[in-house]
């Protein structure tokens, strides 16, 4: 299901500052689910971004994140 889904957010050397977390939460209520890539030499806390942006983290593979929406009235997605 989310093989096709395209990134839209990439994470640079700066990290997942403030400013990206904001966009990630703009992009879930317009998207409900997006992808997300990082750089090789970037390090990433999936779980981190997904608990900053308050969202659901599906999955991790690579260098790729796929976080949702979470669901009103459950801590899940």
């Amino acid at each position: 299901m989310f093989q096709e889904l395209k990134p839209t957010v990439w994470i640079g050397k700066q990290g997942c500052s403030d400013t990206l977390i904001e966009e990630i939460r703009l992009q879930l209520k317009q998207r409900k689910a997006i992808k997300i890539k990082w750089l090789r030499n970037t390090e990433v806390d999936a779980d981190e971004i997904a608990r900053r942006a308050g969202a659901a983290l599906v999955g991790v593979r690579g260098r790729t994140m796929v976080l949702a929406e979470k669901r009103k009235g459950s801590g899940r997605a």
